[in-house]
């Protein structure tokens, strides 16, 4: 059962299966990239398309493993020249390209049970949330004149605003005019005061100052 339909020569009928399953595979595979996160329609038609081009590059090496994940693997990495992808978008490319690994090579009830396995685990952990970070916690970027004394600047409004708060990072800008200072800060609330930003701006001159969720930051 859990054989290759690829005996020792390729068949027109065990092609048109491998082909039939690695299509359905892939639009199953985009759907579960989707579940639970927000993804573009070119990255879902991609990944669709991902699983039936993997495969015929592995029947057209003739099994030839090194020589087909070698090229598969440079078709799945072109989209990140363009655009940078989160860690969650590289785990569905490689599951993709598994699939279409194990249809290239006939294996296309080992690719079914493998998607049902990967599938549920996911979206379970989605369902749990595994991994998500904490609602109120803030990546905050302020930019600063050079001649203001970043440290302990905004202690007071911080202490008042939020539990926590670390300077993460110091960066100088702008021929070295400026300064930007980006600090990870939880919020005693799940929404940003705007009487926090206000304070902030009187403080910095009212220059730059960005306020994000951690996760827009995902990264592999």
């Amino acid at each position: 059962m859990l054989n290759s339909i690829i005996q020792n020569e390729m068949t027109v009928r065990a092609f048109f299966i491998c082909t039939a399953v690695s299509l359905v595979l892939g639009v199953a595979t985009a759907l579960l990239g989707k579940f639970g996160s927000k993804s573009s329609q070119s990255f879902a038609i991609t990944i669709a398309m991902l699983p039936v081009a993997v495969q015929m590059v592995i029947m057209m090496v003739n099994g030839n493993i090194g020589v087909g994940v070698a090229v598969a693997g440079a078709f799945g990495l072109v989209r990140f020249r363009s655009a940078p992808g989160t860690a969650r978008e590289i785990g569905v490319i490689f599951l993709a390209m598994t699939l279409g690994l194990a249809t290239g090579m006939g294996y296309v009830v080992v690719a079914a049970v493998f998607f049902v396995i990967v599938a549920a685990f996911m979206i379970l952990l989605t369902v749990l949330k595994f991994g998500e970070t904490n609602q109120s916690e803030r990546m905050l970027k302020i930019t600063i004149p050079e001649n203001l004394d970043y440290d302990g600047l905004f202690d007071d409004l911080f202490e008042r605003y939020t539990k926590s708060a670390v300077l993460e990072r110091v960066k100088t800008t702008n021929m070295g005019t400026l300064y930007d200072l980006s600090y990870r800060i939880t919020l005693k609330g799940n929404i940003v005061p705007k009487g926090f930003i206000d304070e902030i701006r009187c403080r910095n001159g009212n220059l730059n100052i960005v306020c994000g969720r951690t996760d827009h930051k995902e990264a592999l």
